[in-house]
Parts: C-alpha cells; structure tokens; sequence
C-alpha cells in the first residue's frame, strides 16, 4: 500500500504558476498527476518513472513540467501560463504502471480572475 500526500494547489489568475507536490509513504515505478474537471472523466495530465522518462497530456505540453525526487520519493509539477481550462481537482497517482493503483485525495486548483 502506497499513501501519497498532496500539496500546493489553491486560486491562481489566468497565466499564473502553481506547483504542485505528491508525498508517498513508499517508493513507486510510476508516479504522476490526472486531473477531473466537473462533469469530466479522469484524466492523465503528466507522469513520470523513477528512470526519468515522463509522458504528457498535449494539452498541458510546453507549460507543465514534472519531476521527482526519488530520494523523497516525492513527484512535483510546476504548472505556468494557466488557463482557465486548468481549472480541476488534480490527483497524485503512483504505481507500477503509467496508470497506477494509488491515488491521492486530490486538491482544487482554480484559474479564474
């Protein structure tokens, strides 16, 4: 069982920065964040394996950015140029596969001026 502990989201004007920190209890393969918008599906927005190797959704491409500490066994995403559409609850992920078996509880991230 890996329990992972979010951190960093809130409100944020259209073309801010936020970032966004994941704590897990244990080490994992994969790790990463999906987000759901209301009346929305889950959906992949970044993740990344312990070798480095990351995988973005498009839409998020040039303006997000993930990295992970595996020291800490702790996954970061920094988020720039935020657009309205950015506006979900985003949930740490991690596994052993690019869609993992753990999730986090998920905190609100909000663009809106």
């Amino acid at each position: 069982q890996v329990q992972l502990v979010e951190s960093g989201g809130g409100l944020v004007q259209p073309g801010g920065s936020l970032r966004l920190s994941c704590a897990a209890s244990s080490s994992a393969a994969f790790m990463g964040w999906y987000r759901q918008a209301p009346g929305k599906e889950r959906e992949l927005v970044a993740a990344i394996t312990s070798g480095g190797n990351t995988n973005y959704a498009n839409s998020v491409k040039g303006r997000f950015i993930i990295s992970r500490d595996n020291a800490k066994n702790t996954v970061y995403l920094e988020m720039n140029s935020l657009k309205p559409e950015d506006t979900a609850v985003y949930y740490c992920n991690a596994g052993w596969n690019w869609r993992g078996a753990y999730w986090g509880q998920g905190t609100q991230v909000t663009v809106s001026s």
